[in-house]
Parts: C-alpha cells; sequence; structure tokens
C-alpha cells in the first residue's frame, strides 16, 4: 500500500469561530464546506490549501475524541490525513503489517468521503486517517468555492 498526495491537516480547535476568524484574517482563507459529524463529535471547517485541506475540528463536547484530545494537549495538530485509492485495502495490508488500527473497517467521514483511522501507537505518535480519493463531495468543489 502506498499513500497518496496529502489530503489535509487536522488542527483541533476549542473555539471554532474564533479559529475561522484567525485563518481567514491572517492567512486569507475562506472556508469551502462547514460540516457537523456527530459521530465522531465534530464541528469542522475546510480551507482549502493547495491540493490539500486545512481542517479545523472543534469537539461537540469534551467526552469526544478531539474534546479529550483538548483537554490533555490543548489545541494543535490532531491528525494527517493521506489520500488512498481504498481505504479497505489499506486497513487489510496495515492490519497484516500488525500496524494498530482506531478503525477495522471503513466509515463515512466529512462530506460523505470513505475515511478510517490508524492509531498513534501504530505510527510513531501521530493519528492518521485515511481518506478513499474521490469519495464523497469534498474533491468535487470548485475552483471557485475552493476560493
Amino acid at each position: 500500500m502506498q499513500l497518496g498526495r496529502l489530503d489535509h491537516i487536522g488542527i483541533a480547535v476549542a473555539d471554532l469561530t474564533a479559529a475561522r476568524a484567525f485563518y481567514e484574517r491572517a492567512f486569507c482563507l475562506r472556508a469551502a464546506h462547514e460540516e457537523v459529524i456527530p459521530d465522531q463529535g465534530v464541528h469542522e471547517l475546510l480551507f482549502p490549501v493547495g491540493d490539500a485541506w486545512v481542517q479545523l475540528v472543534a469537539p461537540l463536547g469534551p467526552d469526544t475524541p478531539v474534546g479529550r484530545f483538548l483537554a490533555s494537549r490543548g489545541e494543535g495538530i490532531h491528525h494527517v490525513g493521506y489520500a488512498v485509492p481504498s481505504v479497505q485495502e489499506a486497513l487489510d495490508h496495515l492490519g497484516a503489517e500488525g500496524v494498530q488500527l482506531v478503525d477495522e473497517t471503513p466509515r463515512t467521514g466529512s462530506g460523505g468521503t470513505t475515511i478510517a483511522f490508524v492509531h498513534p501507537k501504530g505510527t510513531g505518535g501521530v493519528l492518521v486517517e485515511l481518506v478513499e480519493e474521490g469519495s464523497g463531495h469534498r474533491k468535487g468543489i470548485s475552483p471557485e468555492e475552493r476560493g
């Protein structure tokens, strides 16, 4: 299995409104996608940057993965997302290699994408998100929508 392009950097924030204002003001970015993802416990914003995204994730509550992350580590990089041709094939390969997984099977992520997470214990301390290339509608956001 080979990783594709960098899909996104996930950044945990406590206050999504303040973080959005900062990214818009300081970096002249414009959010192209906003979504609440209840099963992941996050409210997210996606900012296009080149061929990748900056994803701001705010917890829906303190007992969510991002809520616990913020409580123990504070704001900052939460995960790195990589594009893969097939999330299931990537999970099968990593499992066969003995890499610890968060998700044994793919699930639905932002914008209807197909995703899965790889545990930081298996990747040198970095939470990795696998994102199936071409899945969901994020990839189809027009250049005008991307800013």
